[in-house]
């Protein structure tokens, strides 16, 4: 019997609700494959800030940091939208990933075969997507110095010296190892002094695998070929910017943001959260997608607890309560029924074997 610590952070909006769907199914496996779950759950975001006056109460941060694992719903809300940056939902997240220091974060983009016809490709090129891109995610333009606005002038400053690129590569590569020993590097060398130190420290590390293809790739192009020919990759490294710009345009291929999974890594504790956010339009529905949260709490099984059998099992499970043709609202066509969050959740959780 293993003992499975989860910090659970439910946010706001639709993350309350995905993120219940998400301790159904861990319970399920952990009756099915007899764990001890201990699940402790904490305020974030707009919930947090209503209630206390601050985004990241220090009781949050201090549960989170205990580790190992930290499950994330969805922040963000419109009323928070008159606040300062420094104390809005989302600067949650952006200090969470900072103190626990993820550096790398993991995004699989696979098309399911059962949901093909929902993505924006045909259906022919959308079929052999089954990608992850690893983004860079404490560093690079988001991070740099100096930074600011002054009068009609702004600036962001661009940033990345080597041992943030040595560390997010190393995942990338450790990674395509048990997949299909394939490496996608993206970045803008033919312009970015950035860019060239990222692509010649890249190569250096792929020196060091040297049964894993390694391909340079410029952004522009990487853009194109999500969309022209997605089959040709399998993991997809780089940079913080471009990597939050590509794993959007990825979720178009599996035809909803409510289909993906995330995993941010590199500290000793692993944050997990669906890629959607908060969609207050339809907070309190009982319509949003639950998949992305209920996969992300896979990723968390096989990343923080090494537990891949019940990570697999959740997937399989997933992919049959879909196959049985269960869909919820963003999901279902014409001839489809859709069923609430929950009722998708219990079934994916009648599902575990």
């Amino acid at each position: 019997m293993s003992r499975i610590r989860v910090v659970v952070l439910p946010g706001d909006g639709v993350g309350v609700e995905v993120t219940r769907a998400m301790q159904h199914v861990l319970e399920a496996v952990a009756r099915r494959y007899s764990h001890e779950l201990d699940l402790e759950e904490y305020a974030v975001g707009w919930n947090a800030y209503d209630s206390s006056g601050t985004p990241l109460p220090d009781e949050t941060l201090e549960a989170c940091l205990k580790g190992p694992a930290v499950f994330l719903g969805a922040v963000g809300d419109p009323r928070a939208d008159r606040l300062e940056p420094g104390v809005r939902p989302e600067s949650a997240l952006l200090r969470l990933r900072s103190e626990l220091q993820c550096f790398a974060n993991l995004r699989p983009a696979k098309v399911d075969k059962e949901l093909v016809r929902m993505s924006a490709l045909k259906p022919e090129i959308a079929g052999g997507c089954d990608l992850v891109i690893v983004r860079e995610l404490t560093g690079g333009i988001y991070y740099g110095t100096p930074r600011g606005r002054e009068g009609s002038r702004a600036v962001n400053t661009l940033v990345y010296d080597e041992a943030e690129i040595t560390r997010v590569a190393e995942v990338a590569f450790q990674l395509a190892g048990n997949r299909r020993r394939h490496v996608t590097s993206i970045d803008k060398a033919n312009v970015l002094e950035v860019s060239q130190l990222w692509r010649s420290v890249v190569e250096d590390v792929g020196a060091r695998y040297p049964d894993i293809t390694l391909e340079h790739m410029l952004v522009d192009r990487a853009a194109m070929e999500l969309v022209t020919a997605p089959s040709r990759f399998d993991v997809v490294l780089t940079s913080n910017l471009f990597g939050d710009i590509l794993s959007d345009e990825a979720s178009a291929m599996c035809g909803s943001l409510g289909l993906l999974a995330s995993a941010s890594v590199g500290g000793e504790v692993g944050l997990y959260e669906p890629v959607h956010g908060s969609a207050p339009d339809i907070a309190g529905r009982g319509i949003a997608n639950p998949i992305g949260a209920i996969r992300s709490g896979a990723l968390m099984l096989s990343h923080s607890f090494d537990l891949h059998i019940e990570a697999e099992a959740i997937e399989k499970a997933v992919q049959q309560t879909l196959a049985n043709g269960l869909r919820t609202a963003d999901l279902a066509g014409r001839e489809d029924n859709p069923v609430s969050t929950e009722e998708f959740a219990h079934a994916v959780a009648e599902a575990v074997v």
